[in-house]
């Protein structure tokens, strides 16, 4: 079938059969269906959607576009996470661990920031020598031995996918929940996996909003994830507030080390934390119930086994094997370090959540374009939580820079993102809802 006969089909509402998506998505990869077509196909689903089937084989097909990893041999139940992004959100970086701890291997493809979201691919690199990009062998051998492994995806992977979001970005359509989905799980399902856990972020720093956009599209992307054969199960959280009290990427390894080593956990982000290593756990029948997956992690984590298996992997990835003992020594610090005080005391009573994001961007710590390098260095430490009393001179942040231009930069954002009111608000719950 033409491509755009295949535009027309979804153009008019029509349903689009499997081997003409197929056709498409290979058109697609080998640049054989031109931008305007992709452009044209996005804006048609981008408006009248798709129905699960057509979803599944949008997602397949671009899972099919590129090399599809096996892990037939492992002796652990294989297992990962995503999260749809948010602002402090390095929970990443201690599941990974924490599940391998627990007995399970986590291959863990991520991905850089995006807009004002943190990438953990990013938060990664931070590490000095550690290998973001290795070759597959290495990989292998890393996740064998540590349980896992936190690299970026190569241009082998579901390489569809990569020339669709682009051109997506650039037609105003990067918000529609079917393209969402086939875009997340064609690269998890080309991962290999044995099962996956959603973080779906919802709030005023995720791209979803509101509870029903969020729920819409966790529902979609596990309903898409079974239906292409990978039993999946989803988490909604609250991203209106930053989830660890840091933001930007060196600071957030550093939160991380902290709460691995157990010398400070922020505990909304603890939550999270043990709740998604939980669900991993069941999954990969590792656990029975949830709360005894949740149990199971926060023992390996108090027992210090998580430490030993982070250390392992960024040794194996080309980092330092004692990286958990002197975090400080291995980490640049930003050479400004400044507290921002706001005008009046009173509480905390809401976050732009997005406007911190952005914060860290405008210190360097994000990108404007996709070829900006990032610095790691900088951003945002002592973020204090929505419900926090706040005295005279009680700092709710403290912002790291290079120069004294960021730091003014920062704090005009600040002043815009962070409410204090007199009365203390109420409390809200860090995970809204369950699909799967």
């Amino acid at each position: 079938m033409l491509p755009q006969e295949i535009i027309r089909t979804k153009r008019d509402g029509g349903e689009i059969d499997p081997e003409h998506i197929a056709a498409f998505v290979a058109g697609l990869t080998d640049g054989s269906v031109t931008e305007g077509q992709v452009a044209a196909f996005a804006m048609a689903i981008f408006f009248n959607g798709m129905t699960r089937a057509e979803a599944v084989a949008l997602t397949v097909s671009m899972r099919d576009s590129g090399k599809v990893l096996s892990w037939t041999g492992s002796d652990r139940p294989v297992v990962d996470k995503h999260s749809t992004g948010g602002v402090g959100d390095n929970v990443s970086l201690m599941l990974a661990p924490i599940a391998a701890a627990c007995g399970l291997a986590v291959p863990m493809i991520s991905g850089r920031g995006l807009g004002h979201t943190g990438g953990t691919l990013d938060k990664m690199e931070a590490i000095p020598g550690y290998q973001a990009m290795p070759e597959n062998a290495l990989f292998r051998k890393v996740v064998a031995e540590a349980g896992c492994a936190i690299i970026g995806q190569t241009g082998k992977l579901a390489p569809a996918d990569k020339r669709f979001y682009a051109i997506r970005d650039v037609t105003a359509t990067v918000e529609s929940v079917p393209l969402i989905t086939a875009s997340i799980l064609s690269k998890k399902l080309a991962a290999g996996l044995g099962a996956l856990v959603l973080d779906v972020k919802c709030g005023n720093g995720a791209f979803m909003d509101n509870p029903a956009r969020a729920s819409e599209l966790a529902r979609s992307l596990v309903e898409v994830a079974v239906g292409a054969g990978m039993p999946t199960t989803a988490l909604v959280t609250d991203m209106n507030q930053p989830l660890a009290s840091a933001a930007g990427n060196g600071l957030e390894v550093l939160n991380a080390a902290d709460f691995l080593t157990g010398k400070a956990r922020d505990p909304r982000l603890e939550e999270v934390t043990l709740s998604l290593a939980a669900e991993m756990l069941v999954s990969g029948g590792l656990a029975e119930t949830a709360e005894i997956g949740k149990e199971m992690a926060r023992s390996a984590l108090d027992a210090g086994h998580a430490v030993e298996h982070f250390n392992r992997m960024v040794a194996g990835l080309g980092g330092p094997g004692d990286f958990l003992d002197l975090p400080d020594r291995h980490l640049e610090p930003a050479p400004i370090i400044v507290d921002f005080v706001p005008a009046e005391p009173g509480f905390v009573v809401g976050y732009d959540t997005r406007g911190v994001g952005l914060a860290v961007v405008e210190l360097g710590g994000g990108r404007v374009r996709p070829s900006d390098p990032v610095d790691h260095a900088v951003g945002l430490t002592s973020l204090l939580p929505v419900g926090a009393r706040l005295e005279k001179d009680t700092p709710v942040a403290r912002i790291h820079a290079r120069n004294e231009e960021q730091v003014e930069r920062a704090k005009v954002r600040l002043r815009q993102a962070i409410r204090i009111g007199d009365t203390a608000p109420e409390t809200t719950p860090v995970i809204i809802g369950r699909q799967g």
